[in-house]
C-alpha cells in the first residue's frame, strides 16, 4: 500500500470512492427572480415517477436555481403512504455523496431498496416531510441557464462550489416552502458539504440538527482495493491522462482507465461494490444489480482532484491551484484556507454514524473528525459506532431501518 499522504493514493482513491482547468467560475446574479420552480405532482418523468409513485408515494419535483446559474432538481415526498401527520410534518433533506453511493450519483441513492428498507420512505413512513437534493452535474440535475453541460466550462467547480451554492439554494427551497428549519442527513460527500458549511456558519439559522452517516472529513487512510492499485497516479496527472472536464465513469476513456485497473492484481471488479466501499455485510444481490445500474454518475474531474488533494495533503481545505500565484489571485493568499472544523457550534445537534468495516471512511481517519468535535456539547452529539457495517451498508443495507434510521429518527424527535 502506497504512504497515507501519497497523491499517488490520492487520485484513485478517488476513482475508487466511485462513491466519494483553472478557470474562475462564471458568476451569475440574482436577478432571475424566484429561484424556485415547482414543476409537478406525481406524473413527472423524473425521479417521482420512476422511483417513488410506484410504490404508492405521493412525490412532487422541484426545479431551484443556483446563484452561479446551475439548475437543480429537488423531489419532495411529503407524506407516507398511510397519510397523517399534520401539515407541519418536520422537514429533512438527503443529501447523497459522490459517484456512487457515497455519492455522487444522485438522490436514487435514498431509494434503492423496497420502501420498508429505503431511508427515504422509512422516514416519510414515520412523520417526515422528506426532500431529496440532486447536486449539480447528476442525472436529474444536469442543466444550466447558459452553460451547455458538454461544454469543458460547465464542469469548472469542486465541492468547494456545493458548499457555497447548491447546498444553500437548496436549504433555501426546503425552509420556503415549509416554513421550518430542516432536519439533515448527509452521506459520505454528503457530510463532507455539510461540515466544511456548517463551519464557515453557513446555514446555521436554518438547520434544526444533522446526521452525518460515514462521515468524510480526512480521507488519510483509505484502504479500497482499486485505491491501492491506483498507487502509481498523481493528482497532478488526472486532467493530462483524460484530457476532460466532465469524469464520466461510463465514457471511453474512464472506462478504459477503470478496465486496466480492474486487471491488475489483487482487484476484483467482479465485486465492484467490495472494491470501492469495502466489506459490506449486508447489501441484497437484488439491491446491488439495480445499484450498478444507476451507478456511477458523472462528476466533475476538478472535483475529484480537490478530492485527491484531501487524501493527499492529509487536511481539509479549499482547492488547491497549484501555484502560489494561482491561489493568491483567487483567495487573496499563497496556500488555499483550511475548512476549520472547530469553529462548528458546539451546540449544534449531531448525530455521527460510522461502520468498522468500511474501506473510504476508514475509522481512523473518523477518530480525526472526532477529535476536532471534543469540545461539542455532550448531550447534543450522538456517535454511533457499527463493527460490521461498510460505506454501503448505510444507504442500501437491508438492516439500516433497525440498526441506524431508527436511531436517527429519534435522534430528530429528541430535538423538539
Amino acid at each position: 500500500m502506497a504512504p497515507q499522504n501519497s497523491p499517488s493514493l490520492g487520485i484513485l482513491s478517488f476513482v475508487a470512492l466511485v462513491i466519494l482547468v483553472v478557470e474562475p467560475y462564471r458568476a451569475f446574479g440574482s436577478s432571475r427572480g424566484n429561484p424556485f420552480r415547482f414543476i409537478t405532482d406525481d406524473n413527472s418523468a423524473g425521479m417521482c415517477a420512476s422511483a417513488v409513485i410506484v410504490h404508492g408515494y405521493k412525490c412532487q419535483e422541484f426545479e431551484v436555481t443556483t446563484d452561479d446559474g446551475y439548475i437543480l432538481s429537488v423531489q419532495r415526498i411529503p407524506k407516507g403512504r398511510g397519510g397523517g401527520g399534520g401539515a407541519n410534518r418536520p422537514p429533512v433533506l438527503l443529501q447523497h455523496g459522490v459517484l456512487v453511493s457515497t455519492g455522487s450519483k444522485d438522490g436514487v441513492t435514498w431509494l434503492q431498496n423496497s420502501p420498508e428498507q429505503s431511508p427515504a420512505m422509512i422516514l416519510a413512513d414515520n412523520g417526515f416531510d422528506v426532500w431529496i437534493s440532486n447536486v449539480r452535474g447528476t442525472r436529474y440535475s444536469r442543466r444550466h441557464v447558459t452553460l451547455d453541460p458538454n461544454s469543458p466550462d460547465y464542469w469548472n467547480w469542486t465541492w468547494d462550489d456545493l458548499v457555497v451554492h447548491d447546498l444553500p439554494t437548496v436549504i433555501d427551497l426546503v425552509v420556503h416552502q415549509t416554513g421550518q428549519k430542516i432536519h439533515y442527513i448527509g452521506h459520505s460527500m454528503g457530510t463532507l458539504i455539510a461540515l466544511a458549511s456548517f463551519s464557515e456558519g453557513r446555514n446555521l439559522d436554518k438547520v434544526k440538527s444533522a446526521a452525518l452517516l460515514s462521515p468524510v472529513a480526512y480521507l488519510s487512510h483509505m484502504t479500497t482495493a482499486l485505491g491501492v492499485v491506483a498507487a502509481r497516479a498523481f493528482v497532478s496527472e488526472i486532467t493530462t491522462i483524460f484530457g476532460l472536464a466532465e469524469f464520466n465513469p461510463r465514457g471511453e476513456p474512464v472506462s478504459n482507465f477503470l478496465k486496466a485497473l480492474c486487471a491488475q492484481a489483487g482487484v476484483d471488479c467482479y465485486d465492484l461494490i467490495t472494491a470501492l466501499t469495502g466489506k459490506n455485510c449486508c447489501v441484497n444481490a437484488t439491491t446491488v444489480e439495480h445499484f450498478l445500474k444507476n451507478e456511477p454518475q458523472s462528476t466533475s474531474t476538478k472535483n475529484l482532484v480537490h478530492l485527491s488533494q484531501t487524501v493527499r495533503d492529509g487536511v481539509l481545505s479549499k482547492y488547491d491551484y497549484g501555484s502560489n500565484d494561482f491561489n493568491q489571485a483567487h483567495y487573496g493568499e499563497t496556500k488555499p484556507p483550511k475548512y476549520n472544523l472547530t469553529n462548528i457550534p458546539h451546540d449544534l445537534p449531531l448525530f455521527l454514524s460510522y461502520g468498522g468495516q468500511d474501506a473510504l471512511s476508514d475509522v481512523q481517519d473518523v477518530e480525526t473528525l472526532l477529535d476536532y468535535l471534543k469540545f461539542h456539547d455532550v448531550d447534543k452529539l450522538h456517535i454511533q459506532y457499527i463493527k460490521d457495517f461498510a460505506h454501503a451498508d448505510f444507504i442500501i443495507g437491508i438492516t439500516a431501518k433497525d440498526i441506524v434510521y431508527n436511531q436517527i429518527i429519534s435522534f430528530f424527535r429528541n430535538q423538539g
